[in-house]
């Protein structure tokens, strides 16, 4: 007689992967028990409601400042913050990813950290030991902050916590140039602080294409005044009776400034810190390993979201992952994980759009390819909107197909979706030139790349 599981199926971590996961289990009538440690509403939906909604705002807010190139008078506008808050709190509270919710559709929900025993079994913190036949390890990432000392004593906030604040600050310092510390500096400059951003690498979002980052780091000095500091390393934070202080290497020698806010967007890894190795299930430095099945190499455990590596991460994965480990999950037919035509976004304004491979990408590859790139004037919208800053590139092999793509221009994802269906179906770049596109539209862009890349010589 086999053994008896209290559970079917369980599901570590609830976030936005756990949370479609345990649904969707519980909807084909399965005994399902999803562990969360933290927020039943930590789903990346929740996460990202409100964020989205403050950042709409003050990019709506600095656009109606610099207005007066339109002919708007706009001298003494102002915002009134504790209104924008309950905007957000609005917002947040239409989040469905709730502990009900979940109990409604069938689910256990069990508050808890969990720790794997065995490969069937897991101790959950206040519950004792759990067992069940199958698992999904869905816990996500936690923040990154190796090699800064002080954190322990010196207050800061995350990219997260920063957009709780009651009060705007005057003067902040971001560390971290990727997309969270671009979002919320560029949101802190918008409102009116002074900021600066200090990077590790040679650039502004070091993930994406050169150009976007120096697109990036040119647009925020121009129209913002946000200092960046590149080749610049955070080792530590300090505080006395009067100030913060930041201390950080650059060119050599140690330097120390005071400051008033600290922001620590320095990025995150794969929480992998859960018994991994009683279950039997292999990991690395970036994540969980697992097949395309997304099965992990214990044979009764899948991974789903940002555990499986961080370096690609997005609230459209982590469903995605979800759904696919599901199906295998479920012994139906088998699926494979295929990530081409993912988009990643930075919603900074202008809005970063980014789909399949960039240059360093194909470079690192040896690939050939050939690219074209098109400034925003290259359609007319850039002059009825008096949007200058930025660009389209296509990137395409000798054959015509679509290998990668960036956008950084007003709704870059919007323009970019096409780039992501081409690239996703395999549709040759001959059919993307010869869609229509609307003249006076931003992915008129599309059309004009693709069409520029077919007729440049080899």
């Amino acid at each position: 007689m086999g053994k008896r599981f209290d559970y079917e199926y369980m599901i570590i971590g609830g976030g936005t992967s756990g949370i479609v996961a345990a649904k969707q289990l519980a909807s084909a009538g399965r005994k399902v028990a999803l562990v969360e440690q933290d927020s039943w509403a930590n789903s990346g939906y929740a996460k990202e409601l409100p964020r989205r909604a403050l950042f709409h705002f003050s990019h709506l807010y600095a656009e109606a400042v610099a207005g007066s190139r339109f002919g708007i008078t706009s001298a003494n506008l102002r915002y009134n913050y504790p209104a924008v808050l309950h905007f957000k709190e609005k917002v947040t509270g239409k989040d469905l990813a709730t502990k009900k919710e979940l109990e409604d559709a069938g689910v256990t929900c069990i508050k808890g950290s969990a720790h794997f025993i065995g490969n069937y079994d897991v101790a959950i913190e206040g519950k004792g030991q759990v067992s069940a036949s199958k698992f999904l390890i869905a816990t996500g990432a936690v923040a990154n902050h190796d090699g800064i000392s002080g954190l322990d004593t010196v207050e800061y906030l995350t990219p997260e916590t920063a957009i709780n604040i009651e009060k705007p600050p005057k003067a902040v310092l971001v560390v971290g140039g990727g997309p969270s510390g671009c979002e919320i500096a560029q949101y802190y400059a918008e409102l009116g602080a002074k900021v600066v951003i200090v990077e590790l690498s040679s650039r502004l979002l070091p993930k994406q294409d050169e150009e976007v980052g120096q697109v990036m780091e040119q647009y925020f000095a121009k129209r913002l005044g946000i200092k960046v500091f590149t080749h610049t390393k955070v080792v530590a934070l300090e505080k006395d009776k009067v100030s913060k202080r930041v201390v950080f290497m650059r060119n050599g020698q140690e330097r120390t400034v005071r400051v008033e806010t600290i922001v620590l967007a320095t990025g995150s890894k794969a929480h992998t810190d859960i018994g991994l190795k009683n279950a039997g299930v292999s990991f690395d430095k970036n994540g969980i390993i697992v097949d395309k099945t997304l099965q992990t190499s214990a044979r009764n455990i899948w991974a789903s979201g940002d555990v499986l590596g961080t370096n690609n991460s997005s609230t459209e994965r982590a469903t995605y992952t979800a759904e696919i480990a599901v199906i295998n999950m479920l012994g139906r037919n088998k699926t494979f994980v295929n990530y081409d035509g993912f988009m990643d976004v930075v919603d900074t304004d202008p809005q970063v759009a980014t789909v399949g491979k960039t240059e360093d990408d194909l470079s690192k590859r040896s690939r050939k390819y050939r690219k074209a790139l098109v400034p925003l004037s290259a359609t007319s919208a850039s002059m009825t909107e008096d949007y200058k800053i930025g660009f389209l590139k296509i990137l395409a092999d000798g054959q015509g197909k679509v290998l990668g793509a960036s956008m950084v221009g007003p709704h870059a994802s919007d323009a970019m979706q096409e780039i992501a269906l081409a690239i996703r179906h395999n549709l040759p770049l001959v059919q993307v030139a010869s869609t229509p596109h609307v003249e006076g539209e931003w992915n008129n862009l599309v059309k004009v790349a693709a069409r520029k890349l077919l007729t440049a010589k080899n």
